[in-house]
């Protein structure tokens, strides 16, 4: 019973020396060599400063939703190009029109300057 599981095992102790062995090999032969930059807390892009409670732009999260967004409806586009002989005329034409709103939505974003960065 146990030796069906064999592979299972194989495959996760794999994996894990592919995840843990760059990391162990990178602190013991990588360069250590911090400075103040590199030590220096960072976080939205800007310096932090004494309050936690700040108010900073908003301009970050929408850029962050756009990309998520953008690149969640380009990742559709993968399984439909896999199987668009099966799925025909009727599958291509939803595609177009997915893609007809998408690009109108991303024209709107631009219309209205969100992608613009200052």
């Amino acid at each position: 019973m146990l030796e069906n599981y064999f592979p299972v095992l194989v495959f996760i102790v794999i994996a894990l020396a592919i995840g843990v062995l760059p990391l162990v090999l990178g602190k013991l032969f990588g360069p250590n060599r911090p400075d103040d930059r590199k030590c220096s807390p960072y976080e939205c892009g800007f310096e932090a400063f004494e309050d936690a409670r700040m108010k900073f732009d908003v301009r970050f999260y929408l850029v962050a939703i756009l990309f998520i967004l953008f690149d969640l409806e380009i990742a559709f586009l993968f399984p439909w190009a896999i199987i668009l002989k099966e799925i025909g005329t009727p599958g291509f034409v939803s595609m177009m029109i997915f893609l007809v709103i998408l690009v109108v939505g991303f024209i709107y974003e631009w219309m209205k300057g969100a992608l613009e960065w200052e």
